[in-house]
């Protein structure tokens, strides 16, 4: 027992020996809480507290499950696989698998993913003949999976009008149709599982006496409902013991509730909450940093992290002209602090959107430094891109068959597998193109919208529409007239691929802006062909294998529970980290600095922080201002690299000359942020931002209701105040 206690500090050692009493365990940022879960578990095995059938331990990745597993074999002699350990999805799945028959599920029922279940969804609208174009199948979708994580069956169901009355119905026809096929989708499983236990009191009672110790792991993640089935396997008897962190809770757009940490103080832990604030990981200045930071928040549990490995490297601060300098920083960091004898795979790269990714992907390539996207896509390989680029393949060569198949039925418009494969035989009997013999088959037709004719009269048309504009004009004009930007728009988490097509955009401008770029592929036919092989270059196969040394790329979400030896967060400015829609969500802001708080504390030893003056977006330039989170970082542990420099707004992404700093502070606009204003359209609202300069200067306005956000040129907008 004394080795399994071995070099655990006080804290940690009072919460892995913890006599029976339910506790909160306010885990910090690298203060090992993993381990100390684990040897939590062993120790109550090895002191013959509980069995190993007696625990239920809850993980909220497989690979968190199996590394405790996995911890738990090396510590003990026992055979761990009868043992409870897994996430909420697992073990709902195993408890309704052993009691099926009780849950009214067969024996071998299937399990429906994400994409199964969207078929299913098309299916049922189908059969039922309800109109598609009114009621999407996936905004059915999401909204059964959304009343599910809620707990809510049909009946429960609050309806405030006809449409929600109709989606109600689906839901319901949904429900008769899954019970009727034996299948149950992903959220089906935990509500399932949950309503099992709340209505059968003796297989409540059953497992209310097996499991003596439950344990949970990353609390702050858990939504309303997983708590609730958390409760229902709680006996009198029981031992609660919840670990997590209120301070890194960034998952609410999935449906986390950080108050479920304060319903745990009261309903188990009481008093009993013990704090692990000793850091492992960082330096003491980045530690510094990230706390005072999160004492900003106002609903925090609150606790303070410390480290005895010494204060460290003060923090680097960059302000750069716009996102290419940035981006060009970044790389000549990275590459000096390889050459110090640093691994590329101890580097990361965060940022808050993932289309942020695309200049600093350039950059690395065109530095021929090795880099790979973690849990994502680069750039060019993600789904929303490739088919832009089909779609723009096609405007440049018709008889590209690849690009045709990717895009004819892509947003769908009612062409079926039996039509394409008809297709396919007459092309290949004529000896053309997919093109050429749609052409032939179905001839533009502008009387419909949909099937084969409707998509030669879109793509004419697009033809015709794009005929002698701007390359990043074109591209725009493409992206609407493709139903691809309505396509994502209507997605329930969307908003990344439209900020992904938006970022196609500002390449294509920053492409057509570079001679030297269009002097080296003008062999290829022109900008858009030009673009299109720039486009093809940069997907290529340079993305560093797996195993091999690579700067690592990603979100702050995806760079949650990792750690570097040295962190870039870029792209620091209002309305891009603190995030734009934040600012309309309650408790936005809050979120948004815990977010950046567990950006901070992914360094181990340096942390680089940077921001532009100017960057694209839309293709246009946008002016910015430093993020309020810098402000809120102590001046004393941060140094800054490069001092703040002056510049003009038309010098932005032209020449030598250094781009704006057209910041909110400095703007001589009469208008102000928190003046009431008028809109001849929108109506009265709020400025909330001010950008550029002169002429170039746009207006942030919040007009509330439907209007919400909207950005406007104030050459032209016609304000009056209010």
């Amino acid at each position: 027992m004394t080795s399994l206690l071995d070099g655990l500090n006080p804290e940690q050692l009072a919460a892995v020996t913890l006599p029976g009493q339910s506790a909160l365990i306010l885990a910090g940022a690298g203060s090992g809480k993993t381990r100390v879960l684990t040897t939590r578990i062993a120790w109550l095995i090895q002191t013959g507290q509980v069995s190993p059938l007696g625990i239920l331990a809850v993980t909220f990745t497989n690979k968190a499950a199996k590394e405790m597993l996995t911890r738990l074999t090396g510590m003990l002699p026992i055979n761990t696989r009868g043992m409870w350990v897994g996430t909420f999805h697992g073990l709902s799945n195993r408890l309704l698998r052993t009691h099926h028959r009780e849950a009214g599920l067969p024996q071998l029922f299937q399990i429906l993913d994400s994409a199964d279940q969207l078929s299913a969804v098309k299916r049922l609208l189908k059969a039922l003949n309800v109109d598609t174009e009114k009621f999407e199948p996936k905004k059915v979708q999401y909204f059964i999976s959304g009343n599910k994580e809620a707990g809510l069956r049909p009946q429960q169901v609050e309806v405030f009008d006809p449409y929600t009355r109709r989606l109600v119905e689906f839901y319901a026809a949904y429900d008769e149709q899954c019970n009727r096929e034996g299948v149950a989708d992903f959220p089906e499983l935990l509500l399932r599982s949950y309503e099992l236990l709340a209505r059968n009191d003796a297989l409540r009672a059953h497992y209310q006496e097996r499991f003596r110790h439950i344990l949970v792991d990353e609390f702050q993640d858990t939504n309303r409902l997983q708590y609730r089935w958390l409760k229902q396997f709680a006996g009198a008897q029981s031992v609660l013991m919840a670990v997590g962190d209120d301070d890194q809770s960034i998952y609410a757009f999935r449906g986390a509730h950080t108050g479920n940490m304060n319903e745990f103080q009261r309903d188990y832990a009481g008093d009993n909450v013990i704090k692990l604030e000793q850091n492992y990981r960082s330096h003491g200045n980045i530690l510094d940093a990230a706390n005072a930071l999160i004492t900003q928040n106002q609903s925090r549990l609150g606790k303070n992290l410390w480290t005895a490995e010494g204060k460290g490297e003060p923090i680097r601060v960059y302000e750069a002209y716009n996102d290419q300098e940035e981006a060009g920083f970044i790389v000549e960091e990275v590459k000096a602090l390889q050459r110090e004898g640093t691994a590329l795979m101890d580097m990361a790269l965060l940022y808050r959107s993932n289309a942020q990714s695309r200049v600093l992907e350039h950059a690395l390539f065109s530095a021929g430094v090795a880099y790979r996207v973690y849990g994502g896509l680069r750039f060019f390989e993600r789904q929303e891109i490739k088919h832009a680029l089909a779609y723009l393949r096609l405007l440049a060569n018709p008889d590209d068959d690849g690009a045709f198949s990717r895009v004819v039925n892509f947003p769908t418009r009612g062409i079926g597998a039996r039509t394409l494969e008809q297709l396919a035989d007459a092309a290949q009997a004529g000896g053309t193109s997919l093109w050429q013999a749609a052409r032939a088959k179905a001839p533009a037709s502008k009387d419909s919208a949909k099937g084969l004719p409707g998509f030669v009269a879109l793509m004419q048309a697009m033809q015709d529409a794009t005929q002698g504009l701007p390359l990043p004009e074109a591209i725009e004009h493409v992206l609407h007239m493709s139903g691809l930007a309505a396509h994502y728009q209507a997605e329930k988490e969307g908003a990344d691929r439209l900020e992904n097509l938006n970022e196609l955009i500002n390449a294509a401008t920053v492409f057509a802006n570079d001679p030297e770029a269009m002097a080296e592929l003008d062999e290829a036919g022109g900008p858009l062909a030009s673009f299109l092989a720039h486009a093809a270059l940069e997907a290529g196969d340079h993305q560093a294998g797996a195993g091999s040394d690579a700067l690592q790329l990603m979100t702050v979400h995806a760079a949650k529970g990792l750690e570097f030896h040295a962190v870039f967060l870029g792209g620091l400015e209002e309305g891009l980290f603190p995030h734009e829609q934040s600012m309309n969500e309650q408790d936005g802001i809050e979120e948004e600095r815990r977010l950046m708080y567990v950006a901070i504390t992914r360094a181990r030893r340096r942390l680089y922080l940077s921001h532009a003056q100017s960057r694209m977006l839309h293709g246009q330039v946008r002016y910015g201002i430093p993020s309020r989170f810098l402000d809120e970082l102590p001046s004393a542990l941060l140094k800054l690299v490069n001092a703040r420099r002056m510049a003009t707004a038309s010098s932005a992404y032209h020449g030598d000359a250094a781009p704006a700093s057209a910041t909110r502070q400095r703007n001589t606009s009469p208008w102000r942020i928190g003046m009431n204003v008028r809109h001849a359209k929108f109506g009265v609202g709020v400025v909330v931002s001010v950008e550029g300069q002169g002429d170039d200067t746009r207006v942030q306005i919040n007009f509330g209701g439907a209007n919400g956000m909207k950005w406007l040129a104030l050459e032209y907008a016609r304000l009056e105040p209010a």
